[in-house]
């Protein structure tokens, strides 16, 4: 059962399978890393691998100005442990009446490196995000005009259509008439969970757009939707796009391992505290960021892949959003390793300031499992 409540790890293939992997220091192009005590708790997890990171906007309230990106890069910053190199790469967020102006000069000023597209209500924290595509056609056609790259949360929200059923309709019924719109929009689709939009954004690519590219989870990657049934109602295992079928799973995998430089790695590592996840209305988001490239590193491994991993987690994202390579490394060594049920004991808040309770540290992807592979710091 590789994809249910206690997953185990298949053993490559490969007659030789190599015992370490230096790669690229990756990137994350898409993480959630919240604010305030949660914020200081789960940085260190995504900073000590990755160098860069999209950070997601929707905060309380949600980040829409250059002003207020700049403050959450400074919060960002403050809580970087010492000795970590890390780039939060900020966003902003779209609303139905968003000023073009304002965002053109983010991203003239650095600032901004993206804008986020949330459908509203389709996730946590979009209650202000766009109504209609129609009422952004004018912040379309700007970020059109400087090349500013769109991240889609790709979901129609309407409640009579099946969860499962959003991301592949949101295609038919938006994707594809918005970039006949804005034929020179770069667009990043995020953490795909269809087949559907695996085949969408690879046929486009084949056929010489180089405008529009995926991001794809490490959990997306591992589970399908019994997993969320396992024994009972696994609120962990709960996120949204929600996991789907097993041939979506399937679907996303070879797209992730082909090679294709228009997947590539997006964690959409998304904590929660633990009164959010176990509730009678559970959070959506999964918080993968610790273990986010071993756990990868196990699908490639599975996929006899391992050769396309630095392209998918180190070089295609920075190719698409236009940034050097980073120039420093890790090393993955073949080392099991037991994964801790929670985040371990967040670092310790300045006297005063705000900690997180033990009892909200949020549970890890792969929690109480052995994952293979290793990170080895300091090679």
């Amino acid at each position: 059962m590789r994809w249910g409540s206690s997953l185990s790890f298949r053993r490559s293939d490969l007659a030789e399978v190599p015992t370490s992997l230096v790669l690229r220091r990756p990137d994350d192009w898409h993480v959630h890393l919240r604010d305030g005590a949660m914020l200081r708790a789960v940085l260190p997890a995504t900073a000590r691998t990755f160098a860069r990171a999209i950070v997601m906007p929707n905060l309380r309230p949600p980040v829409t100005s250059v002003d207020a990106a700049e403050a959450y890069r400074s919060r960002i910053l403050e809580f970087l442990p010492e000795g970590i190199s890390f780039e939060p790469l900020m966003t902003a967020y779209l609303t139905d009446d968003l000023d073009p102006d304002e965002l053109a000069r983010g991203f003239a000023q650095d600032v901004f490196r993206a804008a986020k597209l949330y459908p509203a209500n389709a996730t946590t924290n979009s209650a202000a995000g766009v109504s209609d595509l129609s009422r952004i056609s004018s912040v379309l056609t700007c970020m059109e005009a400087i090349d500013m790259p769109l991240l889609i949360h790709g979901e129609v929200t309407d409640p009579d259509v099946d969860v499962f059923d959003r991301e592949a309709l949101f295609i038919e019924r938006h994707l594809k008439p918005l970039r006949q719109r804005h034929p020179r929009l770069r667009i990043v689709l995020e953490h795909i969970t269809t087949e559907e939009s695996a085949i969408y954004i690879r046929d486009a690519y084949q056929s010489g757009d180089d405008r529009i590219a995926a991001t794809i989870t490490p959990h997306h990657l591992h589970l399908n939707r019994n997993a969320m049934f396992m024994g009972g109602l696994r609120s962990d295992f709960y996120c949204l796009p929600v996991v789907k079928r097993e041939c979506h799973r399937r679907a996303l995998v070879k797209a992730a391992t082909s090679g294709l430089p228009c997947f590539f790695l997006g964690t959409d590592s998304a904590p929660h505290p633990r009164s959010g996840k176990e509730s009678s209305c559970g959070c959506a988001g999964i918080f993968n960021a610790l273990h986010a490239l071993e756990s990868y590193a196990v699908i490639f491994e599975q996929e006899n892949a391992l050769g396309r991993l630095e392209g998918f987690a180190s070089e295609h994202g920075p190719n698409f959003y236009r940034l050097p390579l980073n120039e420093d490394t890790v090393t993955l060594v073949r080392r099991d390793q037991q994964v801790p049920l929670k985040l371990r004991e967040p670092p310790s808040p300045p006297t005063g300031e705000e900690s997180l309770p033990e009892t909200e540290w949020p549970v890890l992807f792969h929690g109480g499992e052995t994952l293979p592979w290793s990170i080895e710091f300091g090679c």
